[in-house]
């Protein structure tokens, strides 16, 4: 029950925040539409006629993926932070229920509300290029999951840095520009890409909506690298920022900005 008590406050304040904050949320729409639009036009100008639609279509689902990925990614990082300049973040740890399990209901509240929103936009942007997209939603939710799941683990990382050195803004800026190109480069390019964050998870999102590729046509080793790939990166990123945490007690960095 303590458990579910924090999954439904947290949703509820990612809601309240979200509507009180309308203006920031509305220019996160805005901020996608225009970073698509910018993909959209340079393709039209320059893209080659032979492969437009499929260039097209290939830019609408990284740039969605991208932001979903940053999202995950930063917001963790941007809990820390905001706590720590509000003077809240010692008050957090008082929770009966543990750190992380909040800042993991939080980052669910805002990856789902996020995404309804992402919906709404991606619409916007295939009437925008009249490129449709295709849209199994069983072979989808669980590679949505997965890549969540996984950026969320990376997320840990960044907030494990947070807690430590408070100010990341600036190595966050850098991440998302890294994160861009994990998103767009297939994973079959190299072995090595197999190991690495989102990739895997990205290129079966973009197989099934730009190709149509259904649940049972991606393999079974497909699934378990995908699944294997998302739960290490988060019980990875748990780990490391559980003992971010033990050492920021230690060095009484909870109370400090």
């Amino acid at each position: 029950m303590l458990w579910l008590n924090v999954m439904r406050s947290n949703f509820s304040k990612t809601f309240i925040e979200m509507k009180r904050y309308l203006p920031n949320t509305i220019s996160l729409i805005v901020t996608m539409y225009a970073v698509f639009l910018t993909m959209f036009f340079g393709i039209s100008s320059f893209g080659n006629p032979e492969t437009m639609d499929y260039s097209i279509q290939y830019s609408i689902v990284i740039t969605i993926m991208w932001f979903i990925a940053v999202m995950a990614m930063q917001g963790i990082g941007y809990e820390i932070n905001m706590e720590a300049i509000r003077g809240t973040l010692e008050q957090l740890y008082m929770s009966p229920a543990p750190a992380w399990f909040i800042l993991f209901c939080r980052m669910l509240a805002t990856i789902f509300i996020n995404l309804i929103i992402y919906a709404v936009v991606l619409v916007a942007i295939m009437l925008t290029s009249k490129q449709w997209l295709n849209f199994d939603f069983i072979t989808l939710i669980p590679l949505f999951l997965f890549l969540n799941l996984c950026m969320i683990g990376i997320g840990f990382m960044m907030a494990a840095l947070a807690l430590l050195f408070k100010q990341i803004g600036s190595f966050l800026q850098v991440a998302q520009f890294a994160f861009f190109g994990l998103v767009a480069v297939p994973v079959g390019f190299s072995p090595l890409f197999e190991f690495m964050p989102i990739v895997r998870a990205a290129t079966m999102v973009r197989n099934s909506m730009i190709d149509g590729l259904t649940l049972i046509d991606f393999s079974g080793l497909d699934w378990i690298l995908l699944i294997a790939n998302a739960l290490a990166y988060f019980v990875i990123g748990i780990v490391v920022y559980k003992l971010a945490e033990a050492r920021a007690m230690q060095r009484g960095l909870l109370g400090k900005y």
